[in-house]
C-alpha cells in the first residue's frame, strides 16, 4: 500500500490519495504529464547521463582513519590503532583488525589516505555542505535526471535511515544538518524517504510538503477518477498512451523494489548485521547505545536495499545509520576499542556482503560505493580512551563504478595527522561522483543549470591518481 498525504491538516479528505496493490505513480510526486516532460527531458541532452549510480554510505559522527584503514602500528601507544592491525589482500597494506572481510577484499577496493575532511565540525560534509552549495549531491542528480527515472518510476534521489528496514528504530539525528537539504534546487529534487511511514516493504506512507504537491499541479487527484473518466469520457482519448504508461509503472512494483522479502533469503541472511552485536552486549552508560543497536540491526540491510534501489533505476542513494561514529569516550559515546567492537563487524560485514553481491550480478561497473565521515579522529587517543575531532585527515573507501581497484591513493604523515602526499579534498570526491554519474563534457549543456553548478562543481578535478 502506497499512502500520499501533505503534512497540512487544514487539507479537506479529497486531498488525500490512496493507492492499493504495488504502486508506483506519486512516489516524487510523480503524475501522468510528468513521465512525458521526463521523457522529453531525457531525450533533450543524449547521453549526458552514463547509466551508473552512486551509493554514498555516511559513516555519521566522523570514524578514525586510525582504526579502519591506516593503522600506524609503528607509531607508538596512544597513537597507534587500538584494536591493532591485519593484513590485506595487497602486499605491505595493513588495515584495522575489525576488518578482516575487507582486508581479505582490498583488491577489489580504493582507500585513500591522504583525504582532508576540512574540518573537524559535525555536519554532513561532503555530502551535504559548502562544496555543494548547500544541497544534498543525490539533489544535483535528481535536477539533471528528472525525479523520477521514466521507464520505471523510481525516484532518482532517495535517503534511506534505519526506518527505512527496522520501523523500531530511533529517528535520524537531524541537529547537524538536513540530509533533504536542496540548497539552490527546487524542493521537489529532495530525496525520497520511505522511512517516513515506518515499513517501507509493507506501507510506502509518505508525507510531502505542500509546496511540493504544488510543484506539481498535474498530480492526480485520484487513479479510480481518472480511470472512471477515461471509461465513460472519449474526450480523454488523447492520453491512452500516457495511461498505459501509468498501469504498468503500477504493475510494475516500486513497492516491490522496497521489499526485502522478494530477495533470496539466503543473500538477506547474507547482508544481515543483526547477530553481529547483540543489544544486551552494549554497556548502558553510554547515551548513544540505542544508536549502536540500531546501526547492527540495519546497516547491512540498508545497503541490500540500496543495491534493489539502484537496479531499478534510483541515481543516487544516500545511506546512513543515525549518529555513531564520535568515540570521545565521554558520558554519550564509547572509548576506541569498545566502540570499534561496536561499530567495526557491522561495517565490515555488511560491505563485504555489498562487494561480493556487486561483483556476482555484474554490477561493479554501474554501482559506485563511497564511504566517509564528516571528518576523521585525532592522532592522539584522549586520556578517557577515545579519540577526538580532527578535520586534517579521515577515512575514505570507494568501490565499484567501473574505477580501476586495489589501489591505496596518498600517504599519511608519520602520526596520521595530516597528507605527507597531496590532499585529497571533498571537491575532489565530488568530482569523482560527478564523472561517475554524468559525462561532464555533455553536462555543461544542460540548460537552466543553477550557476553554483554548471560554474563551479563541473569543473573541479576527481582523486588524483585513482582514474589512473
Amino acid at each position: 500500500m502506497l499512502d500520499l498525504y501533505d503534512r497540512d491538516a487544514r487539507l479537506n479528505r479529497r486531498s488525500f490519495l490512496r493507492i492499493g496493490g504495488t504502486a508506483a505513480i506519486g512516489a516524487g510526486g510523480l503524475s501522468l504529464s510528468d513521465l512525458a516532460s521526463l521523457r522529453a527531458r531525457a531525450e533533450t541532452i543524449p547521453g549526458v547521463l552514463t547509466g551508473k549510480s552512486v551509493i554514498f554510505l555516511f559513516l555519521h559522527g566522523g570514524p578514525s582513519q586510525f582504526e579502519t584503514f591506516d593503522p600506524k602500528m609503528n607509531m607508538p601507544d596512544r597513537i597507534r590503532s587500538a584494536t591493532g592491525e591485519l593484513a590485506t589482500s595487497l602486499p605491505g597494506v595493513t588495515f584495522g583488525r575489525s576488518f578482516p572481510g575487507l582486508a581479505a577484499r582490498a583488491d577489489r577496493l580504493n582507500i585513500v589516505r591522504s583525504y582532508v575532511p576540512g574540518d573537524a565540525n559535525h555536519d554532513l560534509k561532503p555530502l551535504v555542505g559548502r562544496d555543494s552549495f548547500g544541497s544534498n549531491l543525490g539533489s544535483v542528480y535528481s535536477r539533471v535526471a528528472g525525479a523520477n527515472d521514466p521507464g520505471t518510476g523510481m525516484p532518482t534521489n532517495v535517503v534511506l535511515f534505519p526506518r527505512a528496514v527496522d520501523p523500531s528504530a530511533r529517528p535520524v539525528t537531524t541537529s547537524f544538518g538536513r540530509f533533504n537539504a536542496t540548497g539552490p534546487l527546487s524542493a521537489a529534487h529532495a530525496p525520497f524517504d520511505p522511512s517516513q511511514g515506518g515499513d517501507a516493504a509493507g506501507s510506502l506512507s509518505l508525507a510531502f510538503p505542500r509546496e511540493r504537491l504544488d510543484d506539481r499541479r498535474a498530480l492526480l487527484a485520484s487513479l479510480d477518477g481518472l480511470a472512471r473518466r477515461l471509461d465513460s469520457d472519449r474526450t480523454l482519448e488523447g492520453v491512452e498512451g500516457m495511461w498505459d504508461q501509468a498501469c504498468r509503472l503500477l504493475n510494475g512494483g516500486l513497492a516491490e523494489a522496497f521489499d526485502l522479502g522478494r530477495e533470496d533469503p539466503r543473500l538477506v541472511a547474507r547482508y544481515d548485521t543483526a547477530p553481529l552485536v547483540k543489544p544486551d552486549a552494549i554497556d548502558k552508560k553510554w547515551k548513544n547505545h540505542r544508536n549502536y543497536a540500531d546501526n547492527a540491526r540495519s546497516l547491512g540491510k540498508l545497503l541490500l536495499l540500496a543495491r534493489r534501489l539502484c537496479e531499478r533505476g534510483c541515481g543516487f542513494v544516500t545511506v546512513t545509520t543515525n549518529f555513531v561514529w564520535d568515540m570521545h569516550a565521554d558520558e554519550n559515546n564509547a572509548t576506541m576499542e569498545e566502540g570499534m567492537r561496536y561499530m567495526g563487524p557491522p561495517l565490515d560485514h555488511a560491505l563485504s556482503a555489498f562487494v561480493d553481491d556487486l561483483h556476482a550480478r555484474g554490477l561493479d561497473e554501474k554501482i559506485l560505493l563511497v564511504a566517509c565521515g564528516e571528518m576523521g579522529r585525532s592522532p592522539r587517543i584522549n586520556g578517557q580512551g577515545g579519540r577526538d575531532h580532527w578535520g586534517n585527515l579521515g577515512p575514505l573507501l570507494l568501490t565499484g563504478g567501473g574505477l580501476p581497484s586495489g589501489q591505496v591513493i596518498g600517504l599519511s604523515n608519520r602520526d596520521g595527522s595530516a597528507p605527507q602526499s597531496q590532499a585529497v579534498t571533498a571537491r575532489h570526491l565530488i568530482a569523482t561522483i560527478m564523472h561517475t554519474l554524468f559525462d561532464v563534457a555533455q553536462l555543461r549543456l544542460v540548460p537552466s543549470l543553477p550557476r553554483e553548478f554548471s560554474q563551479t562543481m563541473i569543473g573541479w578535478e576527481p582523486i588524483p591518481g585513482l582514474f589512473a
